[in-house]
């Protein structure tokens, strides 16, 4: 009996150690498109999003797929019913369609959690030439 018991007590002292409430993140927006943008325009768009979770929401890490995009994490822990945000610049020096994903790791419910940006850079069209009134066209 007393082995049942404590066999008892220690499965109900792991479920709770496993029912302890985790932080976890609510966003606006899993995706910003961009649209269409003009080659070399402002690239920086920003994630919000809600510690909805229990404890605070430390992110350890952001990551991007590749180097034209620069996601910056909050340095400060996120708070329960506190907003955070990710910043993320994307190099709109490279023209034509894109379409990325950033990796957040943290200590949320899901430690992994991937937004994304998406949109088309259009090349800058070049100024027209304006005929000179000094032309040799008599």
């Amino acid at each position: 009996m007393k082995t049942f018991l404590s066999f008892a007590v220690i499965l109900f002292i792991g479920f709770g150690a496993l029912a302890q409430e985790k932080a976890e993140f609510k966003f606006e927006k899993e995706t910003i498109d961009y649209g269409k943008i003009v080659q070399n325009s402002n690239g920086v768009r920003v994630f919000e999003f809600v510690n909805i979770g229990k404890s605070p929401l430390v992110i350890t890490r952001v990551q991007a797929s590749c180097g034209c995009t620069v996601p910056k994490k909050p340095e400060q822990p996120i708070l329960p019913g506190e907003k955070g945000k990710i910043e993320v610049s994307y190099d709109t020096k490279r023209v034509g369609g894109f379409s990325k994903s950033i990796t957040i790791f943290s200590n949320a419910k899901n430690a992994r959690k991937v937004i994304r940006i998406k949109g088309i850079v259009e090349k800058i069209s070049a100024p027209e030439k304006k005929k000179s009134m000094m032309s040799d066209d008599s």
